[in-house]
């Protein structure tokens, strides 16, 4: 092979000496017959070169893109070998095998002779070599120090991991509490950890913007809003509801009710605090009137009808009323009447009737009856209300009564005792003759003039004399003839002056 004059592989014969400052190749491993070998990385070996039949002056200048082989390389150009990529520590064991072993030169005690004889033989086997691979490497410590410092900066790669995950994991988020945002840094990995973190308690009404799994990444913002009860009345209506509004105008937006034109208890601005607030609504209504043969619609946050009567235009007088209670809460849409109303009142006296009690008398003969008390009727006196609505006469209505006297009852004796059945000095005498003279033989007989009655003709005056009650034609024909009996004792047969004779006949 053709060496160029003067080039530093001429100096391993010890004829010629090296290019004091050729250039340095930092992996070539030191030569003292050549202290700076020309440095050339990516270039082949000569004889490659000569096989492709061209020769490259190995002075000439370095060109690291010339694409075809050099000649000669003074060193032989460096190609790094692979190193597998380390991933574990426990990779490291055995990473000495791996690294490239320091070659084994000339034994620096030799003599100088030997030495160049060792360097000779060695020209021979790089020849045929692979690409680089009969470059020479410079002596002294390198191969020793990568292997002593490859591992430390594995160790340093593999806790420059730990350390990104470590800060990867690590997360800025925003947190808005009632309307108070701060940024914090957290490890959580969602929203529920977060809230743990904070040391932050939510209920069932307490609203958190994302959901409560959901998961957290950098950037995010998560909110808590804390719900609030509202005792709410509503056009008349109670609800219990709960807003996650600070403000009465929030929550009427949270609801859903409509504020424009409304009765608020409270101001829209005002607060609600966590332990709630009462309010009451009253939304605006369209409620529509008929009055005095007008038609007129009123919009109205009136509590009664008669507010909203008056926001109409509208008044009552007198008697005058509406088809509603003017007290009831007017509804939306609503069509109510007003109605004028004259007239006077009419009062009327009717009786009352009174009751009868029959009480037993022992006293009295049975089939006797005598009045104790005389019934006497109550009177109730009624007023009625006389109407004209609207130009119609309407049926009169009673609108009051009362009683102005209590019945008094009747109270009627009833007789129990035992009817005599005979008369001493009377038995024996034709009575049926003498009561077939007197009345035909009838009970409830009245002479014309109506003084007289009964089997025996009496007087009233006289029945009662003899103990009898009422009129003696309305007594039994049994008690008549005892009667008749008692008076024929005491008087004989001059009360039948005519009939008399009939007794003994």
């Amino acid at each position: 092979m053709t060496q160029a004059p003067g080039s530093p592989r001429a100096a391993t014969s010890g004829a010629a000496e090296a290019p004091p400052h050729g250039l340095y190749d930092p992996y070539d491993p030191y030569d003292p017959a050549t202290p700076y070998g020309a440095y050339a990385p990516y270039v082949p070996y000569a004889a490659e070169g000569e096989r492709y039949g061209f020769t490259t002056p190995v002075d000439g200048p370095y060109d690291p893109f010339l694409p075809e082989p050099r000649e000669a390389a003074p060193h032989g150009g460096y190609e790094p070998e692979e190193l597998p990529v380390l991933t574990h520590l426990h990779d490291f064991q055995g990473l000495d095998d791996l690294l490239p072993r320091q070659p084994a030169g000339p034994d620096p005690a030799a003599p100088a002779e030997d030495r160049a004889e060792e360097g000779a033989d060695e020209a021979p086997q790089r020849t045929g070599a692979r690409r680089g691979a009969g470059r020479r490497k410079r002596s002294g410590e390198r191969p020793d120090t990568l292997r002593r410092l490859i591992p430390q900066a594995l160790v340093v790669a593999f806790l420059a991991g730990g350390t990104s995950s470590f800060v990867a994991a690590d997360k800025t988020v925003k947190l808005d509490i009632e309307g108070r945002s701060r940024t914090l840094h957290t490890f959580a990995d969602d929203v529920d950890e977060l809230l743990a973190d904070e040391h932050l308690a939510v209920g069932e009404h307490d609203a958190v913007t994302p959901g409560h799994h959901h998961g957290l990444a950098a950037g995010d913002e998560v909110t808590v809003r804390y719900g609030r009860p509202v005792a709410l009345t509503l056009d008349g209506r109670q609800h219990q509801v709960w807003t996650t509004a600070r403000t009465v105008d929030g929550a009427l937006r949270e609801l859903g009710v409509r504020a424009e034109g409304a009765y608020l208890s409270a101001s829209r601005s005002a607060p609600i605090s966590r332990h709630g607030l009462d309010l009451h609504v009253r939304t605006e209504r369209s409620v529509t009137f008929m009055a005095d043969g007008r038609e007129r619609t009123v919009r109205t946050n009136a509590a009664t009808v008669r507010e909203a009567l008056g926001a109409a235009g509208i008044s009552l007088h007198g008697q005058d009323t509406t088809s509603v209670d003017p007290d009831s809460f007017p509804r939306d849409g609503q069509t109510i009447s007003v109605m004028r109303i004259t007239g006077t009142e009419e009062v009327h006296e009717t009786p009352i009737d009174f009751e009868t009690e029959r009480h037993d008398d022992a006293t009295l003969y049975k089939g006797t009856e005598v009045v104790a008390q005389s019934g006497e009727p109550g009177v109730e006196r009624t007023t009625y209300a006389l109407r004209i609505v609207n130009g119609v006469k309407q049926k009169p209505k009673k609108i009051h009564s009362e009683t102005v006297r209590e019945p008094r009852t009747q109270i009627v004796k009833v007789g129990t005792k035992p009817r005599p059945t005979t008369v001493g000095g009377a038995e024996g005498l034709n009575w049926s003759g003498l009561a077939q003279c007197e009345a035909g033989g009838r009970p409830d007989a009245v002479d014309p003039s109506g003084t007289y009655g009964g089997l025996y003709q009496f007087d009233t005056h006289t029945w009662q004399s003899l103990g009898g009650s009422g009129r003696p034609q309305d007594a039994p024909a049994s008690e008549q003839t005892l009667r008749a009996k008692k008076l024929y004792v005491s008087r004989g047969a001059s009360p039948w002056p005519v009939c008399g004779r009939k007794l003994h006949g």
